[in-house]
């Protein structure tokens, strides 16, 4: 049962694919087992897509009345050719999230092809993601309308089941559960190679799909791509809850060659104790407010204001020491509070404090007063800035442990996936600056628009497509017929 490719003859030429009654019923008999047809695919926004339509597919549009516990990535991939019917979906289930990538047809007609949509839910909310799923399941069904006599000379149809395929930690600890949740038979996929081919098949199929940034160029910051087949070697840096950094020589040999306890889990968990803030998305919102000078210690703090240390390449906006501002400043309020009989939250003394000042909410998520972040030490740090600080802290150690890794095994592309980078900007921003500091230039970082779900597709995709052999992505003698 593989997944296969099919190309257009001339690059560029569109041309419309109809499926046959034979087809059909072979996908429908081998549920996984179908044509991606990826002529003429291309990136689209929920409300709009490159015909001028509205999508009248969207999830968005078709969600039922019990609350949304799911997040819809803003963009959906579009394959206007692709006719052919598609009866499974997979996800990819983390230690923090579940990313799951499903197709629809356009507007359900099969002429006007489909699109790959692409959503997550905070792996806690597992049964949320599984009852989801069920809704696919049934919407499936009555969309196929496969009951009754209407197969091949008249044949019985086989009772449609959506197939799920599941990779990640979660395939095997909700095992049991999803199959017995949705009556299927669950396939488990290696998370390495679903991974890689996620990552291969953005490359190769989905043109502007990879970008680079460039913040020098701050009219056009991210430079998208035409899809490559130039594929092989690179690094894979995938920054879940941990970061895995991968050395892929091709689609069947890649070796994982490090990684980092320091990745969105780190971030996730301790801004949760230091903000009071519980959602992702608003921490990285208030990063964007954040300013670290107030919490780390740069190296024009050391050298002298408009001060840096040029020579060897350190400007004067350097950090020096993430968090390094903490104790000196601690030590300070402590030594003004004895001095002026002002209060010191450690012994319940003194003049009653101020009421602080406060930073609201966002999106429901109510951060801590800024003048009492956590604890009894009496800190004045805003937990904007504390989000920035430690968003620099964990996106620098992952940029540098990325260029090392790729200097020692001379890797020139080095390609960021994972749902830590989520398209935020100045994590973006962190983790190119940091390859171009290091490398002086001579690597180069590559981003992707749906960075967050690699393992996803690459489960989607299932098995390695026959026909990317042509694009240098598959040997030929390992192909699964």
């Amino acid at each position: 049962m593989d997944a296969t490719i099919d190309r257009p003859e001339r690059p560029g030429k569109r041309r419309r694919v109809s499926s046959s009654v034979v087809d059909m019923q072979s996908a429908i008999a081998q549920p996984g087992s179908i044509k991606i047809n990826v002529t003429g695919a291309y990136i689209i926004d929920h409300d709009y897509d490159g015909d001028g339509s509205s999508s009248g597919s969207s999830p968005s549009h078709d969600a039922d009345d019990h609350e949304q516990t799911h997040q819809h990535h803003k963009r959906d991939i579009r394959l206007p050719n692709h006719t052919s019917v598609v009866s499974h979906v997979a996800a990819d289930i983390g230690g923090s999230l579940a990313k799951v990538v499903y197709f629809s047809r356009e507007n359900g007609d099969a002429a006007s092809g489909g699109r790959l949509h692409f959503l997550s839910f905070e792996t806690e909310k597992i049964d949320d993601c599984i009852e989801y799923l069920r809704w696919l399941q049934s919407k499936h069904k009555a969309t196929n309308d496969l009951n009754g006599t209407n197969g091949i000379n008249g044949t019985l149809k086989p009772e449609p089941k959506l197939s799920v395929f599941a990779t990640g930690g979660g395939a095997y600890k909700f095992y049991d559960l999803i199959k017995s949740r949705l009556g299927v038979d669950l396939s488990r996929e290696d998370e390495m190679e679903c991974l890689i081919r996620g990552l291969d098949f953005f490359i190769t199929e989905i043109p502007d799909e990879v970008f680079t940034y460039h913040d020098e160029d701050q009219e056009n910051v991210m430079h998208y791509q035409p899809a490559r087949s130039d594929v092989y070697p690179y690094l894979l840096v995938n920054i879940g809850s941990g970061v895995s950094m991968v050395k892929v020589e091709g689609p069947s040999k890649y070796q994982r060659i490090g990684g980092t306890s320091l990745g969105g889990g780190t971030l996730w968990g301790i801004l949760s104790l230091l903000t009071g803030v519980t959602s992702f998305d608003n921490m990285l919102a208030l990063a964007d407010k954040g300013d670290n000078s107030a919490v780390d210690l740069l190296v024009g703090d050391i050298y002298g204001e408009g001060t840096g240390y040029e020579k060897i390449g350190l400007s004067e906006r350097t950090i020096a020491s993430s968090f390094g501002k903490v104790l000196k400043r601690k030590r300070e309020a402590e030594r003004t509070a004895e001095d002026g009989g002002t209060w010191v939250n450690k012994g319940g003394y003194g003049k009653k404090p101020p009421v602080p000042e406060t930073n609201g909410s966002i999106n429901g998520d109510t951060a801590m007063p800024a003048a009492t972040i956590t604890g009894d030490s009496g800190r004045m740090f805003k937990p904007e800035d504390i989000s920035r600080s430690l968003l620099y802290a964990i996106s620098n150690n992952i940029g540098q442990i990325a260029y090392l890794q790729s200097e020692k095994h001379n890797l020139q592309r080095i390609y960021f996936g994972g749902s830590f980078i989520r398209g935020h900007q100045q994590t973006i921003h962190t983790l190119s600056y940091a390859i171009k500091f290091w490398s002086k230039g001579s690597k180069q970082a590559f981003f992707l628009r749906h960075e967050g779900y690699l393992g996803a597709v690459g489960a989607f995709l299932r098995r390695r497509p026959e026909g990317w052999g042509r694009r240098g992505s598959v040997v030929e003698e390992e192909v699964i017929k």
